[in-house]
Formats: C-alpha cells, sequence, structure tokens
C-alpha cells in the first residue's frame, strides 16, 4: 500500500500531454515570432520576386517538421527511456557520435535559455523603452524566477505555462483565421526597410537563386528549434509515457506546422516586408485585426511565451544529463533527484551556463542568436542517421518506407546543419564548432575517470568473503576533559586498539606536565603517544604517525564540539577540519568527526556520535 501511494505521488509530478506541449515545447511555440521573419529577411533582398518564394520556402520547412515529428515520434517509441538523438546514435551509431549528439543539445539547451530570455526582454523594453538600462537585471531575474519554478517540479511549472501557451496558440490561429477572411489588409502596409535589408543590399548580397532559397531556408529552420525536447524528456511523462509522449509530439509538430504555413500565406497575400523596428509578425497582426485591443493581446502573448520558452530546455536539459550520468560520461550527481523529480543538478548546471552567457551579451540578443540553432542540427542529422541504422539492422514490417523517410530526413538536416554553420561561422558559429568537441573531450575524459575507478573498486566481479581484522582507532588529544571521555569511550567500540595521540611543541612543556599528571590521576587505561615537534606544525605529526603504524585498518576519530549557537562556531580554530582534509589526502585512514553538541545545563545531553 505504501509503495502504491508513493507511486501514485510521482506520478503527479509527471506530465499529461496538454503539460508536455506547456512544459516542453515553448521554444518551438514561440519560434512562430521569428521564423518566419528570417526567411523574409532573406527573400526580401531579391525583392518582390524573392518574396514571391515565402510560401514554397515554408512548406519546405513544413514538410522538413512533419519528417522530424514522424521521427522523433518513432523515436519515442524505440527509446521510452528518453535521450532522444543521444539514445539513438549511442546504439545504432557508436559511442562517439552519441557524444556528439549530447554536446550538441546541450549546447543548444543552453543557448535556447539565453536567446528565449533575452528576446523575451527585448520586447518588454521595446514596449517600454524606461526599461532598457536595466536590460541585463530583467533577464537575470526572468532567468531567476524560471529556474526557481522548474526546482518545485515539472509538472508545476507545466501547470503555470498551460494558460500562456493556450492564449498565444489561440492568439495566433486567430491571426491565421482573421487574415484568411480578408482581402487586403485593415492597416496600410509600411514601407520603410530594415536596416538589415539595407546594409545587405549595399554590401552585394542580392542573389537570386539556388543559394538565396537555400540560405532562406536555412535561417527558417530556426523554427524548427525544440522539436526534440519531447522525445528527450519521455520520463517526465505519466505512463504510458510513450504513448502520452507521442501524442504531444504530434500536436506540437501539427499545430506549429499550422502557425507556419497560415503566417507564410498572410505574408504573401497583404505583401508584408521587412520593417525597420515592427517585426513581421506584428505587421501580420495589425493587416488581420487592426491596431487595437486585440493587436495588444497578440504582441503581449508574444513577449510571456518568448520568456517562457527557456523551460523546453529546462524540462530537456536535465533529463539528458540523467542519462549522461547513468552511462558514465557526466558526473552521477547528474543523476540525482530531488523530492519533486526534478534533476536539481541538471537546472542548476543550465541556469549558471545561460546566465554566464547572458552576462556575457550583456543581455543583447542579436549577440547571442548567430549562436543559436547549430548545435540541433547536427542532433538532428544523427538522429535521424541513427533511425536509418535501426531500420537497415532490424528490419521489422514496413521498414522500406520508414528508412527512406529517415534517410530524405537525414539527407535535409544534414544540408540545412551545413548551409546554417556556413552562413554564422563569422557571426560566432566557430566557437560552436569549437565548444561541441571540448564538451566530447570532458565527458570522454569523465568516462575514462568512472572507468579506472570501477577497474580499482573490481566492479563486476564478486569478492572475496569479508573477513573480520585487527581495528587500530587514533583520538587525537588536547586535554582531558568530557570531550576527551566521549571520545575515546567511542572510539573503543569501533577497533581492537585505540591510541590516543597529542603533539607537543617545544613551547608548551609547562603545559604538557600538566596534561601528563592529569592523564595519569584520570588512567583511563588507554595507550597514549605523544609526538615532540619542534617545526609547530599543526596536523602533519598525526599524519606522518598514522602513515606508520603497522595496522591495516586505522580509523582516526576527531573529536570536536558543536556549539549551542551557530555565531560561536567562529570560536573555533577548526584544526579538526584541517586535520580530516590531511588525513584524507595523505592516508587511507577512516576518518571519524565525533561531534559533542553543547546543550543548555538543563537538558539532557545525549552522546555524541561519531561520524564517519
Amino acid at each position: 500500500m505504501v509503495e502504491l501511494v508513493g507511486d501514485g505521488a510521482e506520478e503527479r509530478h509527471r506530465l499529461g500531454v496538454v503539460g508536455g506541449l506547456a512544459a516542453l515545447s515553448l521554444d518551438a511555440m514561440a519560434s512562430v515570432a521569428y521564423g518566419p521573419e528570417a526567411v523574409v529577411l532573406v527573400l526580401a533582398l531579391a525583392g518582390g520576386a524573392g518574396m514571391g518564394f515565402t510560401l514554397p520556402v515554408t512548406l519546405t520547412i513544413a514538410g522538413l517538421l512533419a519528417v522530424l515529428t514522424v521521427s522523433y515520434r518513432q523515436v519515442i517509441a524505440t527509446f521510452p527511456e528518453g535521450g532522444g538523438a543521444y539514445g539513438v546514435a549511442k546504439r545504432y551509431l557508436g559511442r562517439r557520435s552519441s557524444l556528439v549528439a549530447a554536446a550538441s543539445l546541450v549546447v543548444d539547451y543552453v543557448l535556447n535559455v539565453a536567446v528565449s530570455v533575452a528576446a523575451g526582454v527585448a520586447a518588454l523594453t521595446s514596449a517600454v523603452p524606461g526599461l532598457l538600462p536595466y536590460t541585463l537585471s530583467l533577464c537575470l531575474g526572468v532567468l531567476a524566477l524560471i529556474t526557481a519554478v522548474n526546482y518545485r517540479g515539472i509538472a508545476s511549472s507545466a501547470r503555470l505555462f498551460v494558460g500562456p501557451t493556450v492564449i498565444f496558440v489561440a492568439a495566433i490561429l486567430t491571426v491565421v483565421v482573421a487574415g484568411l477572411f480578408r482581402d487586403h489588409p485593415i492597416v496600410s502596409e509600411h514601407t520603410v526597410v530594415t536596416e538589415h535589408a539595407v546594409q545587405a543590399q549595399a554590401d552585394g548580397l542580392k542573389t537570386v537563386g539556388v543559394l538565396l532559397l537555400l540560405k532562406a531556408f536555412a535561417n527558417g529552420c530556426a523554427a524548427l528549434t525544440g522539436v526534440e525536447a519531447i522525445a528527450n524528456a519521455v520520463p517526465s511523462f505519466r505512463r504510458p509515457r510513450a504513448r502520452h509522449a507521442q501524442r504531444a509530439e504530434v500536436a506540437l509538430g501539427g499545430l506549429l506546422a499550422v502557425m507556419l504555413i497560415g503566417i507564410a500565406v498572410l505574408i504573401e497575400r497583404f505583401s508584408i516586408r521587412p520593417v525597420s523596428g515592427v517585426t513581421v509578425l506584428s505587421q501580420v497582426t495589425e493587416a488581420s485585426l487592426g491596431h487595437g485591443a486585440p493587436f495588444y493581446v497578440v504582441q503581449f502573448a508574444t513577449v510571456v511565451l518568448l520568456a517562457l520558452a527557456a523551460n523546453t530546455s529546462f524540462g530537456g536539459l536535465p533529463v539528458l544529463a540523467r542519462l549522461l550520468a547513468a552511462d558514465n560520461n557526466l558526473p552521477h550527481l547528474f543523476a540525482l533527484r530531488a523530492q519533486r523529480q526534478v534533476h536539481r543538478y541538471g537546472i542548476g548546471f543550465l541556469a549558471l551556463t545561460a546566465a554566464a552567457l547572458l552576462i556575457a551579451a550583456n543581455g543583447d540578443m542579436n549577440t547571442l542568436v548567430p549562436l543559436f540553432a547549430i548545435g540541433v542540427f547536427v542532433g538532428f542529422t544523427l538522429s535521424q542517421a541513427g533511425m536509418v541504422r535501426h531500420w537497415w539492422t532490424d528490419r521489422p514490417r514496413g521498414w522500406q518506407g520508414r528508412l527512406a523517410l529517415n534517410g530524405f530526413g537525414a539527407l535535409l538536416t544534414g544540408v540545412a546543419a551545413v548551409i546554417v554553420t556556413a552562413t554564422k561561422f563569422l557571426e560566432g558559429g566557430w566557437l560552436i564548432l569549437v565548444m561541441v568537441p571540448v564538451l566530447v573531450l570532458v565527458m570522454q575524459r569523465v568516462h575514462h575517470a568512472y572507468d579506472r575507478i570501477g577497474e580499482r573498486l573490481a566492479l563486476g566481479s564478486v569478492p572475496a568473503p569479508p573477513r573480520p581484522g585487527r581495528a587500530l582507532v587514533v583520538v587525537p588529544v588536547a586535554g582531558v576533559s568530557t570531550l576527551t571521555r566521549q571520545a575515546l569511550a567511542a572510539a573503543l567500540s569501533l577497533g581492537d586498539r585505540v591510541v590516543a595521540v597529542r603533539v607537543v611543541h617545544p613551547d608548551e612543556e609547562e603545559d604538557h606536565v600538566r596534561f601528563m599528571a592529569e592523564w595519569e590521576r584520570w588512567n583511563p587505561d588507554v595507550d597514549l603517544v605523544v609526538i615532540s615537534d619542534e617545526r609547530r606544525r599543526l596536523v602533519e605529526p598525526i599524519v606522518e604517525y598514522v602513515r606508520g603504524v603497522r595496522e591495516s585498518q586505522v580509523f582516526v576519530l576527531i573529536p570536536e564540539v558543536e556549539p549551542e549557537h551557530v555565531w560561536e562556531r567562529v570560536l573555533q580554530n577548526q584544526r579538526g577540519a584541517v586535520l580530516a582534509h590531511a588525513l584524507r589526502r595523505d592516508t587511507d585512514s577512516v576518518i571519524c568527526r565525533m561531534r559533542f553538541r553543547v546543550a543548555p545545563r538543563d537538558e539532557h545531553r545525549r552522546s555524541p556520535q561519531p561520524v564517519h
């Protein structure tokens, strides 16, 4: 009965389909705000002829989205433990490829948090210019808020984000539907071309042809970042986990495709062009709904969702980090979960690295955007290639069509990865090409370290039966007191032989004579070793003594006073902590730090217990 209750409590902190969309798809949903604009900015360089390709390019992106959605639906079924591209690459492409996929996803998750927070704050400061001087502070504040929400548990954060997600999707669909019923825009189109387009034309970048379309396609593929997050976080869903995750993935793909295609149709219908200081989505909204209250609802919903889109990474990266830790590629602390089923170390790592990026960029979105989306396409390509290998190796019923679909997807995402990297290399893309190999190297070193530890511990083999041996307990003493009595009493219960050790310096002769008189009068029936040290060292004489004893098993019990009040800790000399550190570093002894709690006289004092 207790196990069932505990299991039910754990399930309450997991996601359903709607919760999965709210917690894990905000990045992909928010890309509607900048994906179409990224396409238009490139096609506008070719004038009206180029703008005529807005819908075909968007349809191509939607086709790739469909391929990715179907592929990740199969990934979820094949890898219900989560991991996405990492899990696929690990099983079918080898360990090194899996580490490349994992490193790419880690980089993209961190960048997604930084870009999403910076974009949301940028939209806010555009609406309220007076907040512009506080951009970095606002970015860090939003990041801290999202981190705090995620520390409460992913299901809790999902419930908080359902409302903004529903409002945003409803607002965009309203814009699309309203625009489809209009023959002309309510608000006349703007005529001022963006500074980006003007500069691009001045630099001679106006190119008509395949290269222009490929660049527009690569830019627009920024709208696809985040579609893998659900596959990475399957364990965060309720049972049946794979089915809930698959439904959430399909719902995400369908909603995103409808919104992207709908906005592209309206861009062509209303002859939308890039305008300085006005986003493409804002122009489409004005053309469909006018400049009244509905316009501001869409804008505000966009601002909120951009700020909250970082939650996708907070849902996906900790689960990926747990899988990497389970495979000995990251420190095992990343696999630990708190009471609310959150991986607090993964969340903390993500928050700190994103904060560092925001501080380095001073909260400027345009500094971070060139780094975005490179890593995720590497993951896309490896995932698709791994699924191709899966279908070829296992060959279930209907494998030929699925292999062709994943092969086509690998080709598309591979080409997109090359184009995105090439076009953004000088804008900061080179940093991603450096960071991914560095992360792979770090994970390899961690893995080798765990291998050495496992080999030393003989993990996987059956050890010899344990046999008792003689143990020596060494107790450093400074005087005759209740603390010394409690320490020696505890030591006598730990080992076969107990030795009290005292270090004497040349200028402490008088104090030592007094100590010896008290010791002989007390007569605790414990051997006393006196070490003379002329160099007035604090801990080295005890360390040297422990290293020289004959017993194979040595305990060192360090008695310490636990003050009644916290502030009284500053009165202690911390010699016990220094000695414990030196013994751990230079000996193989077992260290026990015994706390003697100082309580008020009228309280019943409990006997102190040694802490190993």
